[in-house]
C-alpha cells in the first residue's frame, strides 16, 4: 500500500501542478525521468509549487 494512491487522478493531477510550475520557472521537464536537473532547477520548481499552494490557501481564505 506504500506507493498506491488513495485519491484517483492525484498522481496525473500533481504532475500538471508540476509541469505548469516548471514552465512559470523556465525549467523544462519531460515526461518521465527528469534526474538530469540540477538541484538549483529542481529547486525553483519545488519551490514555485509551495508558493502556488500558499497563494491557493490564502485565497481561499478570503
Amino acid at each position: 500500500m506504500a506507493n498506491k494512491s488513495l485519491v484517483p487522478g492525484a498522481k496525473e493531477a500533481l504532475n500538471r501542478f508540476k509541469m505548469e510550475a516548471a514552465n512559470e520557472v523556465g525549467v523544462n521537464l519531460k515526461q518521465g525521468y527528469n534526474g538530469d536537473l540540477t538541484s538549483k532547477q529542481a529547486g525553483s520548481v519545488g519551490g514555485q509549487m509551495v508558493k502556488k499552494m500558499i497563494k491557493a490557501y490564502e485565497d481561499g481564505m478570503k
